[in-house]
């Protein structure tokens, strides 16, 4: 027997975890731009843990080697505000029969990303929850994977009145710190009370309830309306929570925890937590892959961490901020999913003083090589999965964030779903890409 060999692979091994450990704690330069950029996080880290769906030491749903393959669609009771009026556009006739028919004739669009708001339960409960089982079931019927994103956009209709949906009217009941249109993007100094509250488990409703629990009890009427059909593929937590100050990585990880655990008690399926508002370098939250890995949920068993991508990942900032994604679910140990999928151009402005980037209308589209080096570089890299944004019976001012027209007969007032040239080129770089 040769103890003497194994206590030295004992020692060894001792001696590779102090270093990874040192590596992971004190990393040979510590400003934000570096841990930004790193293709590796941790020494020996397996580089091709996103080459399948299982990820690291995940169980995720099968799917086979493939990623999900698919496109963001909006809703109609799903999507109204409570603190302003509903759509001035008519909801279209056959919708979801006619949308999901569409997606499964591509042969190649295998789920969508429905977006829903809490507000909008609130608004209308029964409408809300009978329209979800719709779109269950036409998915049903089609094939069609659906992922339940729990959205939020500018934090409420109550905070931002003119675009903001999200979280319901209730919870902004203190009207010294949250005047109707105080605003509900990051740089409002009410959205950021808001949030703050939030991450602490303080905004309660006016019966005392904390808004935690609230939002869990909200998720499980979703899960129990459409968990039973085989087309829910899974439950984003909530889209792009705002965090204002460093120790809120730790708060946001604890909410996921928290809302994952609740969810574990009546679903199996995947549950996805999204990267957080704002995405910025020089923010006072310590931006870096090791701080955004801290809002993983404790919990990870079929779990998978959800960015946004609006420009080309091959140079520049996008892809620094792929980098940023990967490291951190890396760390975090769950596979990748790119929830939204875009191409725009942003421009410099002036608000209050400070230069802020807005998206160029006029300039900002997206070509048929343009989606197809995104999508490449996606599948390069093993991405879970990802999602155009946007399919909607809403017009965009920006053409290519609209994959569809919608034409209504000036007699009848029938609709009819147009594909804009815009559905093609997705279509084709999925082809071009994966070749089926």
């Amino acid at each position: 027997m040769n103890t003497g060999g194994k206590f030295t692979q004992g020692v060894s091994l001792i001696i590779v975890l102090i270093l990874i450990s040192a590596y992971i704690l004190f990393p040979k330069n510590n400003s934000v731009i570096s841990v930004y950029a790193q293709q590796t996080v941790m020494p020996g880290l397996n580089n091709d843990i996103f080459a399948s769906k299982a990820g690291t030491n995940q169980s995720l749903e099968g799917h086979g080697n493939a990623p999900y393959l698919g496109v963001n669609i909006r809703g109609y009771y799903t999507s109204m505000p409570q603190a302003r009026e509903g759509f001035k556009q008519s909801f279209p006739s056959n919708y979801y029969e006619n949308s999901f028919k569409i997606f499964s004739q591509t042969k190649i669009i295998d789920h969508v990303r429905f977006r829903f708001y809490w507000e909008s339960y609130e608004r209308d409960p029964i409408a809300f929850l009978e329209e979800l089982e719709v779109v269950a079931s036409t998915a049903d019927k089609y094939g069609i994977n659906v992922i339940y994103d729990n959205h939020q956009f500018r934090t409420s209709s109550w905070l931002s009145v003119g675009q903001g949906t999200g979280f319901p009217t209730y919870l902004f009941n203190d009207p010294l710190l949250y005047q109707q249109g105080s605003g509900g993007a990051v740089k409002y100094s009410a959205a950021e009370t808001w949030w703050t509250k939030w991450w602490d488990r303080s905004v309660k409703s006016t019966n005392g309830t904390d808004g935690w629990t609230l939002q869990a009890e909200f998720l499980k009427k979703v899960v129990a309306t459409v968990d039973k059909h085989r087309s829910t593929l899974g439950y984003e937590i909530l889209s792009e929570p705002q965090i204002h100050t460093k120790d809120q990585w730790t708060k946001i990880g604890a909410f996921n925890s928290f809302i994952t655990d609740e969810l574990r008690k009546i679903t199996n399926k995947t549950l996805i937590y999204s990267v957080n508002l704002p995405l910025d370098m020089k923010d006072a939250t310590q931006l870096d892959a090791l701080n955004i890995g801290k809002m993983a949920p404790l919990h990870k068993k079929n779990v998978v961490f959800k960015m946004n991508m609006y420009g080309s990942p091959s140079t520049g900032y996008h892809n620094e901020k792929l980098k940023l994604y990967l490291n951190a679910s890396r760390i975090a140990g769950v596979p990748l999913y790119v929830g939204e999928w875009n191409y725009v151009k942003r421009i410099p402005t002036l608000n209050e003083g400070k230069k802020i980037w807005r998206v160029d209308m006029n300039k900002s589209d997206i070509s048929q090589s343009e989606a197809n080096n995104i999508v490449a570089k996606f599948k390069e890299l093993g991405i879970w999965g990802m999602a155009y944004w946007d399919w909607s019976f809403v017009p965009n001012r920006i053409p290519n964030f609209n994959l569809v027209n919608i034409a209504y007969d000036s007699l009848t007032g029938e609709s009819t779903i147009q594909p804009t040239k815009y559905f093609q080129i997705m279509k084709n770089s999925y082809k071009h890409a994966y070749g089926y």
